[in-house]
């Protein structure tokens, strides 16, 4: 009798994983859930809930493979038992430089009608939910091709959005699109079609329910393609797009992913809960290929000076470029650009000069390159030394042993599979001579500054060069730059080249200098390349200066104070014992608000600069919290920065 009774109790715990239709999954603090199904027709499905609220409806997985259905008609194997996994992981450019990831980890393994084997892989971090598919075993050695990713995103009716519509291939100056510079569309319908057929791009911020979402995607690889939403989502519900045909370097590469197995897909990444969940999140880099480097150590953070952002193409030369090394150094700033033109405008010998002079000024330089071939009209050079690996390789030697310390490349051909691997070519060449990078005219980012942490900060963002181009979209700054900290900020370092405190040419700059000056807090990059020119900073007031000398060249964390998306924002973050406070008003009237900065382990008393009697000027007062609170006001199109330095 005991053994027949023993007989049935193991063969129940073997069936109860296949027979079950619903698993709820929970984060480590148990306010992230996701309950994952397998439907009777054999299709898996997911939602989302923070607090017990939903925040993501029931919603698709599933995958379908040239040879093979993963999307529906499909067996529960096995569940997985949920594995708590702890990391700590260095990321010298981004929001921290030190990260530790708590999840639990759980993996769903399904069998096709073919008998093909996928494991769905959920991790639940307290900031929220990430996963992906994988193909596991190798089963002979051709490629399979991704004909198409079923992932949707399902939000409530009531939901809002604020979206990044995504350019059209080659719809643009001289064909360098896609590259993710347009404006967001603020606070519209959930559902809203997006105004091309090539989508939305990620990330995508949503409220509903009270909370917060924020959905993008992670851990790309040459193995896969970057993805972005579909332009129609009906009944709210968005799906995964496959890039454009076009976005390669060679136009006629498929814009579907394909390799031979095992094969992942990236993570597809869904942070939810609070605003603060959002802004202080690192779920970008938690679920990113650990890091390819072992040895760190040339890597250097910090401020550059800039001569093209406002002075463009005339001032990269030989003189002016000496001028901005003093420049630099007199900031005490680690870096300066030198941007396009400049292989024919200085050369690579007095190149040399100029490095060698930097060097006994304590600057570094970097050099702007042109990642083009023929998939763009881009006139710009240097150009054709990135496409061909043995090219590339001289050319790194060369600056390498130059003294250059690292590189902006710019006018990648868009998210194609083909176009990833270029990116981690470049990435690992790099590393190889030592050479930092900064990405332009770039994809979103995707977690390689973990991966490849030389990799400091990409573009990705309709940043301050777009302002000098015309008066629109220097009307929009304000708006923009406090919808920034919510979306594209989020997800890697930003290089929007900030804090512009003279006047642009034929452009009425809208912004006060106290909102340009708080920038250098709100905005996060591992290189910060500031568009100030040497003469105007040289006008500002001493303490002016001396603040913008002393920026921290890294962070060490990052708070949420408060602020609303394209409205305000007040964030702080830390650098060793001293906490940075900066705010914005993106609105037409003055905004009071009572800053609670009891999250902050700073002093009670620390100074402010902020906005003077006119636009552009300057005041510093002196501050003292009660009881962990301040009260201030913000101009409109006006900011602030605080500073709380436990050595005062």
């Amino acid at each position: 009798m005991k053994a027949l009774l023993l007989f049935f109790c193991i063969l129940v715990s073997l069936l109860s994983c296949t027979e079950k239709r619903n698993f709820i999954l929970s984060s480590p603090d148990k306010k992230v859930t996701a309950e994952v199904s397998i439907t009777d027709a054999g299709e898996m499905r997911y939602q989302v809930n923070y607090n017990g609220k939903s925040v993501l409806d029931i919603s698709k997985l599933g995958l379908i493979r040239e040879d093979g259905n993963f999307s529906k008609g499909l067996v529960l194997k096995t569940i997985s038992n949920p594995e708590l996994i702890t990391e700590t992981y260095q990321t010298p450019g981004e929001k921290r430089q030190t990260n530790t990831y708590k999840a639990n980890r759980t993996i769903f393994t399904v069998m096709s009608e073919k008998g093909q084997i996928m494991d769905v892989i959920f991790q639940l971090s307290d900031r929220g939910v990430a996963f992906k598919y994988r193909f596991p075993k190798k089963t002979d050695d051709d490629e399979k091709i991704i004909d198409k990713e079923c992932t949707s995103f399902k939000l409530d009716s009531t939901a809002r959005a604020w979206m990044h519509p995504h350019a059209m291939v080659k719809d643009c100056w001289a064909k360098t699109c896609p590259s993710y510079e347009d404006h967001y569309l603020l606070d519209i319908p959930v559902g809203t079609t997006a105004p091309s057929e090539s989508g939305w791009s990620f990330p995508a911020l949503f409220s509903t329910n009270g909370y917060w979402v924020l959905i993008t995607e992670s851990g790309l690889t040459p193995e896969y393609c970057g993805t972005r939403l579909e332009q129609n989502a009906p009944n709210e519900e968005y799906s995964i797009r496959f890039p454009q045909q076009g976005e390669t370097p060679n136009p006629d590469d498929s814009a579907k992913p394909k390799g031979k197995l095992p094969l992942e897909s990236p993570w597809r990444v869904i942070m939810t809960g609070t605003l603060a969940n959002i802004v202080e999140s690192s779920l970008v880099t938690d679920v990113a290929v650990p890091s390819a480097i072992e040895d760190l150590s040339f890597i250097k953070t910090g401020p550059a000076a800039w001569s093209w952002g406002v002075e463009k193409d005339p001032s990269c030369n030989y003189d002016r470029q000496k001028i901005y090394i003093d420049y630099a150094s007199k900031m005490s700033w680690p870096y300066l650009l030198i941007d396009a033109l400049w292989d024919k405008e200085i050369g690579y010998d007095r190149m040399k000069e100029l490095v060698d002079y930097a060097a006994t000024k304590n600057v570094d330089i970097l050099l702007w390159y042109n990642s083009a071939g023929n998939w763009n009209e881009t006139y710009q050079t240097p150009k054709d030394r990135m496409i061909d690996a043995s090219i590339r390789d001289i050319e790194f030697k060369r600056i390498s042993q130059m003294g250059v310390k690292g590189m902006k490349i710019d006018f990648f051909p868009g998210d194609g599979q083909a176009s990833i691997k270029l990116y981690y070519d470049i990435m690992e060449d790099a590393a190889k001579y030592k050479l930092v990078l900064n990405f332009h005219g770039t994809t979103l980012p995707r977690g390689w500054s973990r991966t490849y942490p030389n990799l400091l900060t990409m573009e990705a963002v309709k940043g301050f060069e777009f302002i000098t181009f015309d008066q629109k979209t220097a009307d929009l700054q304000p708006i923009h730059s406090a919808m920034l900290p919510f979306a594209r900020n989020v997800v890697g370092p930003m290089d929007f080249t900030p804090v512009c405190f003279g006047e642009i040419p034929g452009i009425k700059r809208i912004t006060t200098n106290g909102f340009e000056i708080a920038l250098t807090v709100l905005f996060q990059s591992g290189i910060q390349h500031f568009v100030e020119v040497p003469e105007s900073m040289a006008k500002q007031p001493v303490f002016v200066q001396e603040y913008m000398k002393q920026i921290p060249h890294a962070w060490d964390d990052i708070k949420f104070i408060d602020g609303y998306p394209a409205k305000y924002t007040v964030i702080a973050r830390k650098s060793g014992d001293t906490w940075y406070v900066g705010g914005i008003n993106a609105e037409t009237t003055v905004k009071n608000l009572e800053l609670d900065l009891t999250r902050l382990d700073a002093p009670k008393s620390g100074k402010m600069i902020t906005d003077g009697k006119t636009s552009r000027e300057f005041i510093q007062q002196d501050i003292t919290l009660d009881n962990g609170k301040l009260n201030v006001q913000i101009q409109p199109n006006g900011g602030f920065v605080i500073v709380l330095n436990k050595a005062r």
